[in-house]
């Protein structure tokens, strides 16, 4: 019995050290799940942040695009407002540009008639001018 007894109390010691051990393993193993736990919270609380600040970016982007749009849009109706202006200042030109061809061509007609007239009357002047002379010799002829 003695021997029993001696047995069983090295079975007790040897199941209160493997108790002693796993108490110790399972200690050290939810120290250390605490401490994944940790760095997985820590881990987490930065890539919510990322996700907030790339969420942050993406709505400045989404402003900025926006913007952009409505300055492209508005730039587009000025442009379309010039080229009609343009087209309006072009045809007001051709209009100015048959004017001035017709005026030139008037003015050419106009010039070419006074000189006409002029070529005739200085022919009438040297007409006149020679019976005068003819005239005034008659005169200090007769005189």
């Amino acid at each position: 019995v003695a021997m029993e007894t001696v047995s069983l109390e090295h079975q007790i010691q040897s199941v209160q050290r493997h108790i002693a051990f796993l108490k110790k393993e399972q200690m050290e193993l939810l120290h250390d799940l605490h401490l994944e736990i940790l760095r997985l919270q820590k881990h987490c609380s930065e890539l919510t942040h990322d996700l907030e600040m790339k969420e942050l970016e993406a709505r400045q982007q989404d402003v900025l695009d926006r913007e952009l749009e409505e300055k492209c849009r508005a730039m587009e109706a000025q442009l379309e407002e010039k080229e009609k202006d343009n087209l309006e200042l072009r045809k007001e030109l051709q209009h100015k540009e048959t004017l001035v061809a017709a005026l030139r061509s008037s003015l050419r007609n106009k010039e070419r008639r006074f000189l006409e007239e002029l070529k005739r009357r200085s022919h009438r002047v040297t007409i006149l001018d020679t019976e005068l002379q003819k005239q005034t010799e008659a005169a200090a002829y007769l005189s």
